[in-house]
């Protein structure tokens, strides 16, 4: 089933652009394939280029305090230069690459709250370039980020907020310019631990986890306020997650009076 929208007429002629995803939804890793439909107006045109890419909202940290931005991230030429005629129809196919890193959107079967990502298409026309809106992509975990949140599951964390953030996580495989973070409540069990905050940072073979501790503000600071691990993509059906997250919890938990 496609997924179509429509965005508005660029410049004089008015040229119309329609792009339409076969499948929204989509794990990293993995191919967003569609379509995009361009059609002359009511005199010809100049196309200078026509692209798709991927572009997520994230929060950004400034002095003045935290400000949204939009930031691309594996944009693809799908066209070249052209004229097009008036009232000329044109389809171009794509096939987009969804990069290991990309955030997940979805969550026990619904849309994480706060998330915007999805696929932009810019069609430039002599000297004036249109953007989209997003068409929304619903990002599935992969197994083994599932492996790990069902995890956290099972421990009785709870799910309270996700967001995605510009920066870098230090001493991960990060190639991104942003990351994004999984929040959870604490279950009682783990006393004066009130939230976790998770991160997740694949490149398809293996997959760094990040478990933020510290409600400080910043990136991750602090000596040992976060725990990172790697989980083999391949083989991480033979740990047992959520025995091992809680034996961490209880050895660094003893040490900073959690329990």
């Amino acid at each position: 089933m496609g997924f179509k929208k429509m965005f508005a007429s660029l410049g004089v002629g008015s040229a119309s652009v329609d792009t339409v995803l076969h499948e929204p939804n989509v794990m990293p890793g993995g191919v967003v394939q569609g379509e995009v439909h361009f059609k002359g107006g009511s005199v010809a045109q100049e196309i200078q280029g026509l692209s798709v890419g991927l572009m997520a909202k994230v929060e950004v940290e400034t002095n003045d305090g935290e400000r949204t931005e939009n930031i691309e991230f594996g944009r693809q030429q799908v066209g070249g230069a052209l004229t097009l005629q008036e009232g000329a129809a044109h389809t171009v196919p794509f096939q987009l690459p969804v990069p290991w890193e990309t955030p997940i959107t979805m969550f026990l079967g619904q849309q994480l709250k706060g998330m915007q990502l999805g696929v932009s298409t810019e069609l430039a026309i002599a000297r004036a370039v249109d953007s989209s809106d997003l068409d929304p992509l619903n990002v599935h975990p992969v197994p083994a980020q599932q492996a790990i949140l069902d995890a956290f599951g099972a421990l009785g964390f709870r799910f309270k907020s996700a967001d995605m953030e510009k920066g870098r996580i230090r001493g991960t495989r990060q190639q991104l310019p942003f990351y994004q973070e999984i929040e959870f409540r604490s279950p009682e069990q783990y006393r004066g631990l009130k939230e976790v905050e998770l991160s997740f940072v694949a490149d398809g073979r293996e997959m760094d986890v990040v478990m933020e501790m510290d409600k400080k503000p910043g990136l991750f600071s602090g000596g040992d306020t976060y725990r990172s691990f790697q989980v083999d993509m391949a083989n991480f059906e033979q740990t047992d997650w959520a025995g091992y997250i809680n034996q961490w919890l209880m050895e660094v938990g003893g040490k900073r009076s959690w329990l």
